[in-house]
């Protein structure tokens, strides 16, 4: 992977010239590297796979975003085309445009009956016809899983609020067994001082008394001794836990964000609000299509001039003139063709910004924590790197 081959000669220089300088919101993607023990190698090596698996789900992400971006280009550059051509050749493609146009509204003349969905949607439905499908399973899927990261964020903070207070609870119980222990020898020797001065003063017989004060201070210390102890060896479990908890939130609040993205670019590409209004729209528009294929069988010439429309923008090296038979009212008014351009250069903006997030926030983001645990802890860098090419070669 490029991010890698990048990550590893960054690695190299770090190692040959270390730098010793001092470097709940759910879409927050930190690592929060501060409150984790990076001194541990078992968490050292855990928080180093992390940043390399964020850097792997962003070189995925982009690739998929990629290949969208480059086709909404490619629609764009289809209007630029047509928009830039000669008056002579952009009056023959608007007469042709223009008959289709015609020959599709006297089409739609029945459009007095009870629709189940406007024009716009319609079309809109037709030019993504071998998107809505996937779109609708995507919008799904993506819907299911937000709703289980939410439930995963919620119990991974419920977790890590448990594990604070029982960590509250256990500073406390050393605190208090420390007390004790002062409060306890301090007990010990004002009796040891009062049997002393019996002992001598009075000449009383306080043999019994030592045996007895004795005994039970090495019954309280014994008892106070096993707290103190019990509660530092659990407060270790505890302290523990919280990494643990933390390095998970991390990887859960990557995938939230990410699929945040993902749902509001899906939204935003198809015009709906939901999976469930897309599907219904989806069926709607499957009913249209067939009460509409009917006319248009027998509209001969509406095709004839639709081949010639396409005909005309394949000899003007369109990438998808089919698209073009949906949007004729684009080639004649420029201000729908404005309204469609930007459409899609909002779609390619969104795209944009998805792309630069996993790019430089994500994988940038992580690189750059990589590096800083390098620079940080220099005395760890060439197993750093072994971490790094380790997990490479598992890819």
């Amino acid at each position: 992977m490029n991010w890698f081959k990048k990550l590893f000669s960054r690695f190299n220089k770090t190692i040959e010239e270390p730098d010793y300088e001092e470097e709940g919101d759910w879409e927050d993607t930190s690592s929060e590297e501060g409150t984790l023990d990076l001194g541990n190698r078992e968490i050292r090596e855990e928080y180093v796979r992390n940043c390399l698996e964020k850097i792997a789900d962003a070189s995925k992400e982009l690739e998929n975003l990629t290949f969208e971006y480059n086709m909404v280009t490619a629609y764009l550059k289809d209007m630029e085309e047509i928009e830039a051509l000669p008056e002579e050749e952009a009056e023959e493609l608007k007469s042709c445009a223009k008959k289709v146009e015609l020959l599709q509204s006297s089409r739609d003349d029945y459009a007095y009956r009870k629709r189940r969905m406007s024009d716009e949607r319609f079309h809109q439905m037709e030019r993504m016809l071998d998107e809505v499908e996937e779109g609708c399973e995507k919008l799904k899927k993506a819907e299911d899983y937000q709703e289980l990261i939410k439930k995963d964020l919620s119990r991974l903070e419920g977790e890590k609020h448990a594990y604070l207070y029982r960590k509250s609870e256990l500073m406390g119980a050393i605190a208090d067994t420390k007390g004790m222990a002062i409060i306890c020898i301090t007990a010990l020797g004002l009796c040891l001082l009062l049997l002393l001065l019996l002992q001598f003063f009075l000449e009383m017989n306080t043999e019994a008394g030592y045996l007895i004060t004795a005994g039970v201070a090495a019954i309280v210390l014994t008892i106070v001794y096993v707290k103190h102890t019990e509660a530092r060896r659990e407060l270790k479990r505890v302290e523990v836990g919280i990494n643990k908890i933390i390095l998970l939130q991390n990887k859960v609040k990557i995938r939230y964000v990410n699929n945040t993205n993902l749902l509001d670019y899906l939204y935003l590409k198809y015009n709906v609000s939901s999976a469930e209004e897309l599907e219904k729209l989806w069926q709607n528009y499957h009913e249209e299509k067939e009460e509409r294929e009917k006319y248009r069988r027998a509209e001969l010439e509406l095709d004839y001039n639709q081949q010639e429309l396409i005909k005309i923008l394949k000899r003007y090296q369109i990438s998808d003139p089919a698209i073009w038979l949906h949007q004729t009212e684009a080639i004649l008014e420029h201000k729908e063709m404005v309204e469609i351009r930007h459409n899609l250069i909002i779609r390619r903006q969104s795209l944009r910004r998805r792309m630069d997030y996993n790019k430089e926030v994500v994988a940038g983001g992580s690189q750059k924590e990589i590096k800083e645990l390098v620079n940080r802890y220099p005395q760890y860098a060439r197993e750093i790197l072994e971490t790094v090419e380790k997990y490479e070669k598992n890819v």
